[in-house]
């Protein structure tokens, strides 16, 4: 079976280099030729663990391609999924731009049959335009040709993407023919073979799962930050309270950590479009608006802890942060908790000293040389006034506390992530604060 996959970003990539390793003929199509030129040298544009070496062994057993015109490999293959971008907007609505160009290239050089899946996460009606800029194209060309069209949308975790995608705990697609439904059922086949967990529907719901399961998750998150603020004020523990109401299977464990916010490039995005597709519908969407808030707010919750801790007083003050990616095992800082950090530490006048395992690039990229980029973790904390711990990184579980003493000018840790023990942090000398304790 051969398939296209237009757009080589994160999820695009991984869904390309996971099918070609169930032995699919794949071909990943992007329009920046260094980006593919690279991909075919083995230079991954992205971190996460294990795409790497995927991608390098489908490429010499020759299952996976890469190019930069689709029109080369169209009329080869069966299925085209549509991974490109859908950024925000102003309004924040998801731009279809690219998906709509993706659907006018298809319709401009088909000659047979074709499936075209989005891939993209998209709001609900999209599959209605790509089938319009489609077949717009094939009546101006006077053709007559067949083609579906169907929504397949992502639930791909950064840092655990490809055991995400080579064994889903399900797979949501949206159809409206018998032939899209079977072509779906024989691409998905190998990867459920021993419980077929693929969930078909109609495409509307297909498009609107995805963002509500975002928003579901991304409420939950807020949810227990707001209760952690209270917890703060009454006395209480967040962790246990977690254990309490996780222990209840109606709500479970998941998704019930404290912090400092969420980021990336998935709940931060999908919350603001579902807002505003329900305010083109005429409804208003009150939690979700409510989610967005707490987690705005949350973003600034360890400055001013650590306000609180200095008196105010910040300007010349050298603060470490250890983590700058919106979650472990990514370099991905979208919209991640750490910049809100770092404008605001800027701002006040504070000297800032970076360490991330994965980030250090993407930072510098975004950030150049406004902060000092540390060697590993102890550098960072070189005569620091206090440590910001943002990402949770494995790696931060247990550093030596008596190197972290002798290293930073204070001891003073500020925890948004609650990676710490608040008893054992006393006896080894520091002042600690976390978040909902």
């Amino acid at each position: 079976m051969k398939i296209a996959i237009v757009g080589t970003g994160y999820v695009g990539l991984v869904t390309g280099t996971c099918f070609a390793e169930m032995g699919v003929d794949v071909t990943c199509v992007d329009v920046d030729p260094d980006k593919i030129d690279k991909l075919r040298q083995g230079i991954i544009p992205i971190y996460e663990p294990g795409l790497k070496d995927m991608v390098l062994r489908n490429c010499s057993a020759e299952r996976l391609h890469f190019t930069t015109d689709l029109c080369s490999c169209l009329n080869d293959v069966e299925v085209v999924f549509s991974a490109v971008g859908t950024p925000p907007d102003e309004d924040g609505s998801a731009d279809l731009t690219y998906v709509l160009q993706v659907a006018r290239t298809i319709g401009e050089h088909m000659t047979g049959y074709k499936l075209v899946v989005t891939k993209s996460t998209v709001p609900v009606g999209t599959a209605e335009k790509v089938k319009a800029v489609i077949q717009a194209e094939l009546d101006r060309r006077g053709l007559q040709l067949p083609f579906d069209v169907a929504s397949n949308p992502e639930f791909l975790k950064e840092g655990s993407a490809i055991p995400d995608f080579m064994s889903p705990d399900r797979v949501v697609v949206g159809v409206e023919s018998e032939k899209a439904k079977a072509l779906m059922t024989r691409l998905y086949k190998p990867f459920l073979i021993n419980n077929f967990r693929v969930i078909f529907m109609d495409i509307p719901s297909a498009e609107m799962t995805k963002y509500a399961a975002n928003s579901m998750l991304a409420t939950r998150i807020s949810f227990m930050n707001d209760i952690a603020n209270l917890c703060e004020r009454v006395g209480a523990d967040i962790n246990m309270v977690r254990s309490g109401i996780g222990s209840d299977t109606r709500i479970g464990r998941r998704f019930l950590y404290a912090g400092c916010g969420y980021g990336g490039s998935c709940f931060p995005k999908d919350v603001k479009a579902l807002i505003k597709t329900a305010a083109d519908n005429g409804y208003e969407m009150k939690v979700l608006r409510a989610v967005e808030e707490v987690n705005e707010r949350q973003k600034s919750v360890l400055f001013e802890k650590l306000s609180k801790a200095l008196n105010g007083e910040l300007a010349g003050c050298t603060i470490a942060l250890w983590g700058l990616a919106f979650k472990p095992e990514t370099d991905d800082m979208r919209e991640a908790p750490a910049l809100i950090l770092i404008d605001k530490l800027k701002a006040a006048g504070c000297h800032i000293r970076v360490y991330d395992p994965e980030a250090m690039a993407e930072c510098k990229r975004r950030l150049g040389d406004d902060v000092y980029y540390a060697r590993d973790r102890y550098d960072a904390l070189l005569d620091a006034d206090a440590l910001l711990l943002v990402t949770e990184w494995k790696e931060f579980r247990l550093p030596a506390w008596g190197v972290m003493r002798k290293t930073m000018k204070r001891s003073l840790i500020i925890d948004g992530r609650n990676l710490y023990d608040g008893a054992e942090m006393a006896e080894q000398g520091f002042e600690y604060h976390c978040i909902g304790r």
